[in-house]
């Protein structure tokens, strides 16, 4: 987007407007100096009353006293001398919002001009100290709350000094949150507030003077190199949900459901920002944390300079793992950057729910998140699906309301991770808005990113392999794919010897399952008529036969995420979809004819994901008798099959599917304890077997009448 602009990277490094003259003289002086200096300053701030004035009087004392705080801002805090330093600068500064008679004279006449060279002084607090402790932390939470409320209350700030405010905010996150990750650490507890404040700020910045290309361009640069952060993600979440909301309010009228988000995720936009900033912002925003599928590498999240840097500092190779242990936080960071676009997702189809219970029904291990996570399991947005069965005397189409779930929090027993009192609350899920955007519209924005999520990790038979061109995670077909779920593939390791498979644990599936789920419901919200680009047709197919592998490789996560989303796929004259049946049915054969689900559990309710499996049988069903002896042509023969003894590579007829069918029914009636469940088997049976025989009554009369000669 922004190729032909130049980057601020090399301007913020090579910017000294940080350094002091004190820097040229020996450490004890410049301490000597800044302790006697800063110390009267302080003292009178704290001890100043309403009318007590600054002690200094000329720009010359102010510049000279700067060059000393400056300074300051750099020594150890064992004093109280970078307390004194922070203390002046936080109350200068508001010479831009109220200025107050405790303020320089001079600061108060040119406050933007001076405004500009405290905050470039300020960077150095930011510098992670040997031992920080909380001190260094309170101090830095000071000076974001006052830059917070500079830029949210000023009225007389020039371009010029916003352009400075948006480089300080991003050098001292670049500072703290471009470096490996130590637990405990300044970075980790500060985190949050940086990334928050620098977006609330840049958000600010867009109303009053709309940042410059080369601007948007460094910030992206950068956040590529924070990603390794929860926290970097999450607030991205937020923004970019909080601006999706407003583009659809004005983009798609009032008539389109409202894409509900908590009151203070709203509040970070400000309401003086028109449609066509609104607009301009919210997709440079979406683009600003790169390619979230690199969450899923960690050989690309630690190519960045920063672990470079560290990784040249420590050494020995076998200590490489320890350095980075913030790497083992991706999967989940991975999982929350697909959530967030799952939502943006469901936002324009107009099926979304408020943020806190807006989870799409992406099957979790429970038992392996953190201990504070809630976890939606079950899609909070239940849509209602026909489930249709043809009959030659009557059409016949059954309405069935599918349950919610509501959040069930994380709970440690490994019995039943899923038991909640609600579970089986019956409550509809909307219909996609009439007015949505189509299919190709929506995968054209986020098509790139949900594809290759879906597809990371996975092994593609006969030669044919994802180029790097289409995924951040590039897999040898001479590399045996290793997975009881996702493990990292080892020739991605390969170039980058830091990473040893065995050190990462196998939960990449969660934001895999998010994906396909995802894209589930795109193309299951197909108007009629609607024309869906081949290539992305195509390729959905392909993500189907990947993600319904019921062999070795079998992902359960993704396996249910398809089947919870899938419902009303084969009602939506998809074209070609007659090639992944074969495949839906051997996924159906493994779920509802097992009672107990207990690969399952501990991802889905058994209840819903049984309930989700009716349907699609029930929208199988009529395929035999429809098209009789017609052969499917399955094109693909297995090549994106991971089983190599696949039955699938053979052209098959439609009515040779019809015992599995009916056997797949028997079995589920067998095992189903669920009474609407067991009530939507009982009228498919009814059903088929009407089909049947009237099929049979006009085979036989055609059979007697005799033919003309």
């Amino acid at each position: 987007m922004y190729s032909e602009w130049r980057s601020l990277h090399l301007v913020i490094q090579n910017d000294q407007g940080n350094t002091s003259v004190l820097h040229s003289y020996p450490e004890n002086v410049g301490r000597e100096v800044a302790n006697a200096v800063v110390r009267p300053l302080g003292q009178a701030l704290i001890a100043s009353s309403v009318g007590s004035e600054s002690l200094l009087k000329t720009d010359k004392e102010v510049k000279w006293t700067m060059e000393v705080v400056c300074y300051g801002l750099t020594l150890p805090l064992d004093g109280d001398t970078v307390k004194y330093c922070v203390d002046v600068y936080t109350d200068w500064i508001m010479a831009l919002v109220l200025p107050k008679d405790s303020i320089p004279l001079p600061v108060i006449k040119e406050p933007n001009l001076y405004v500009q060279s405290i905050l470039k002084h300020l960077q150095n607090l930011f510098v992670p100290r040997p031992d920080p402790g909380s001190s260094q932390i309170r101090l830095c939470l000071q000076v974001l709350k006052a830059v917070q409320k500079l830029a949210r209350e000023s009225t007389t700030m020039a371009r010029e000094t916003w352009e400075v405010l948006l480089l300080f905010l991003l050098q001292i996150n670049d500072t703290l949150l471009a470096a490996p990750t130590v637990q405990g650490g300044i970075a980790e507890n500060l985190a949050e507030k940086l990334i928050g404040v620098l977006f609330e700020v840049w958000l600010l910045a867009c109303t009053r003077c709309f940042p410059t290309p080369p601007y948007w361009k460094t910030a992206k640069e950068m956040v590529a190199n924070w990603r390794h952060h929860p926290a970097v993600v999450e607030q991205w979440s937020k923004v970019i949900c909080a601006l999706t909301s407003r583009l659809l309010r004005f983009t798609y009228g009032p008539s389109f459901p409202p894409f509900k988000i908590p009151d203070e995720d709203a509040g970070l936009i400000p309401p003086e920002m028109d449609n066509e900033c609104v607009a301009q912002t919210w997709f440079r925003f979406l683009h600003m944390l790169s390619n979230p599928v690199d969450l899923s590498n960690p050989a690309i999240i630690s190519s960045t300079p920063k672990f470079q840097e560290q990784f040249l500092n420590v050494s020995g190779m076998t200590q490489e793992l320890n350095q980075y242990p913030c790497l083992k936080h991706l999967p989940q960071i991975f999982f929350r950057a697909m959530r967030g676009i799952s939502c943006l997702v469901d936002a324009f189809l107009g099926i979304s729910r408020p943020r806190s219970d807006s989870a799409p029904p992406t099957p979790v291990n429970r038992l392996s998140m953190p201990q504070n996570t809630v976890i939606n399991t079950t899609p909070p947005h239940n849509r209602r699906h026909r489930a249709v069965t043809v009959n030659k005397a009557t059409m016949k189409t059954s309405t069935v309301t599918t349950a919610h779930a509501s959040k069930v929090q994380h709970q440690p027993s490994s019995t039943s991770p899923l038991s909640s009192p609600n579970q089986t609350s019956s409550e509809p899920r909307p219909l996609p808005a009439p007015r949505r955007p189509k299919v190709n519209s929506i995968l054209n924005l986020f098509g790139s990113w949900l594809f290759d999520a879906a597809f990371v990790h996975c092994k593609l038979h006969n030669g044919i392999n994802r180029d790097s061109s289409m995924t951040a995670i590039a897999t040898q077909a001479s590399v045996e794919f290793r997975r009881k779920g996702s493990q990292m593939s080892t020739d991605t390791m390969a170039s980058n010897p830091t990473f040893d498979a065995s050190e990462f644990p196998d939960n990449y599936e969660a934001g895999r399952a998010e994906a396909c789920g995802t894209l589930c419901r795109i193309f299951c919200s197909k108007k009629t008529g609607e024309e869906i680009l081949p290539a992305y047709l195509s390729r959905f197919y392909m993500l189907l036969i990947q993600g319904l592998q019921i062999a070795d490789f079998v992902c359960h996560p993704v396996l249910a995420s398809v089947i919870l989303n899938s419902p009303p796929l084969f009602c939506c004259d998809l074209k070609g979809i007659d090639v992944v049946v074969p495949y839906f049915i051997s996924a159906l054969e493994t779920i509802l004819p097992d009672r107990e689900l207990s690969k399952f559990k501990i991802y889905v309710n058994p209840t819903e994901l049984r309930r989700a499996s009716i349907h699609i049988l029930l929208s199988l069903l009529p395929l035999p008798h429809h098209f009789g002896t017609i052969k499917s042509e399955v094109v693909l023969e297995g090549k994106f099959s991971n089983d190599d003894s696949s039955t699938y590579d053979k052209p098959v007829t439609f009515l040779s599917l019809k015992l599995r069918l009916v056997n797949i029914l028997i079995g589920a009636l067998q095992t189903e304890t669920d009474p609407n469940n067991t009530q939507m088997i009982l009228g498919a049976m009814l059903n088929i077997v009407q089909d049947s025989a009237l099929l049979e009554a006009i085979g036989c009369q055609m059979e007697t009448v005799p033919s003309n000669p």
